[in-house]
């Protein structure tokens, strides 16, 4: 390109005076719009020396600037409505929230709260009370202590009470979880030191009895709950568990991953433990989740006799792996409504939609297949009876049953409208199966439906030849 048509780029304050420009300093700071100008026109020079045709017209480069600023503004952590039917969907952020712990979290966020102080004496107090009495009550554990999360609080545990000696594991429970987390490393990292039990497939008491020596200080049974081997199998009860470690004087640490404080049979899912369970089963510490199966924040909780958390609080990596004052105030929240298991059913949302019922599904697929069908952008919605699961690592062989609604898109193909939905204003995921875009409802709160119906309304058909062509 000649160098007299680099000339004729306008200047970054022409473009500021455009009108499209214009608007967006009153939406984003000016300077930040001056910057992205600058970036946008150094690189639309070194792609001008290599182009053969003209530089676009000034107010459409400046439409073009102000669209590219919009989009580089938005963060990438958006709301998105889960079509999935995943209930605990990692990438999209595992549980949602009830509406009381969001009220929680806004009243201690928009002023200062009694984190650490005791407002009855005014002296200093420690910010695990907030949550303490509710888990020793919903637990019936001695007490409790809230971290980041279940690989925090698993790897707390094992460091204040494990550190230079041996923790005994089934070879069957050295899992493996998202993101690399692998239990061993953690053991390692911990300073204890792992001893493995058993075959992958049986373990018996026995296999922990001939393996308990005079540097054993823990039993550690790990929930299985990403995975499940099946078939000739046998494991050690937690029960015989502590038994055998009562004899040799030495700790049973429970691992039950996922959080379940009500029994998830009565949504026909089973084999999920229970934390009061395991704490009625004697072991001396439980470990498990705040944001997958209880439906709370992210973090890890830690229950058991008061002597053996005690010793986990005085630990140095406590403080490191302790939660905020928004964490603490959505736990709370959350763990009150379980109090009464069928108020938690309706409020806690994981619950509320494990809970809906199938024909409710349908009769809303029903509804709204018709209206996404009369869409230009979809040319058929066909309503489907399905499975999925509920995700998060949690019980990967039990199936949820469910309704969707199955697109066919017009003009693009199925993988290009899930990119559409995907990077739409609502953003909705749902799941390609069988060249067809399952918007499955399990996962969708009956509010969405609508939503979603909006968000395929505002997609355009792109053209194809032969649109071009009738032209």
């Amino acid at each position: 390109m000649a160098p007299e048509v680099l000339r004729n780029i306008p200047s970054v304050n022409e473009l500021l005076e455009s009108q499209p420009l214009k608007t967006l300093t009153t939406q984003v700071a000016r300077s930040v719009v001056v910057t992205r100008i600058r970036d946008f026109l150094d690189n639309l020079r070194e792609e001008a020396k290599q182009a053969t045709s003209d530089l676009p017209l000034p107010s459409e480069l400046a439409e073009r600037i102000a669209s590219w600023i919009v989009s580089s503004e938005q963060s990438p952590l958006r709301p998105v409505i889960n079509a999935t039917g995943v209930l605990l969907h990692t990438g999209l952020g595992r549980a949602p929230m009830a509406s009381e712990a969001l009220t929680e979290m806004h009243a201690l966020a928009s002023g200062y709260c009694s984190l650490e102080v005791d407002l009855e004496t005014g002296e200093r107090s420690q910010r695990h009370v907030a949550v303490q009495q509710l888990l020793q009550e919903l637990t019936g554990a001695e007490a409790a202590l809230v971290v980041n999360n279940n690989a925090g609080a698993t790897l707390l545990a094992l460091a204040a009470l494990a550190s230079g000696q041996e923790v005994i594991v089934s070879r069957g429970e050295l899992v493996e979880i998202g993101g690399s987390y692998r239990l061993p490393d953690v053991m390692t990292t911990s300073g204890a030191s792992l001893r493995e039990v058993g075959t992958t497939n049986k373990t018996r008491l026995q296999d922990y009895a001939d393996a308990i020596g005079e540097s054993t200080a823990a039993l550690l049974k790990v929930h299985t709950s990403n995975y499940a081997i099946v078939g000739f199998t046998e494991q050690t009860k937690l029960a015989d568990l502590v038994r055998l470690a009562a004899k040799h004087r030495c700790l049973v640490i429970d691992d039950i991953g996922s959080g379940a404080l009500i029994d998830y049979a009565r949504f026909g899912l089973n084999g999920e433990p229970v934390a009061r369970a395991s704490i009625e089963a004697g072991a001396d510490v439980v470990l498990f989740s705040g944001d997958k199966l209880l439906g709370g924040p992210q973090c890890g909780i830690i229950v058991g006799r008061r002597s053996t958390v005690e010793t986990i609080k005085k630990h140095p990596l406590s403080r490191a792996l302790r939660v905020d004052k928004l964490t603490l105030g959505a736990l709370a929240a959350t763990l009150k409504l379980y109090r009464d298991p069928e108020l938690a059913q309706e409020s806690v949302p994981l619950l509320a939609l494990l809970s809906t019922s199938l024909e409710n599904l349908r009769l809303r697929a029903e509804n709204m297949a018709p209206q996404l069908e009369a869409l230009d952008s979809v040319t058929s919605a066909e309503v489907l009876e399905d499975e999925t699961f509920l995700g998060g690592g949690s019980l990967p062989t039990q199936r949820v049953a469910t309704w969707c609604v199955g697109l066919q898109p017009k003009g693009r193909n199925v993988n290009d409208l899930a990119r559409a939905l995907r990077t739409g204003n609502p953003a909705i995921f749902g799941r390609v199966q069988q060249d067809r875009l399952l918007l499955d409802l399990r996962t969708v709160f009956p509010r969405q439906d609508t939503q979603i119906i909006q968000g395929l309304e505002s997609l355009t058909v792109p053209e194809t030849d032969s649109d071009c062509a009738e032209v």
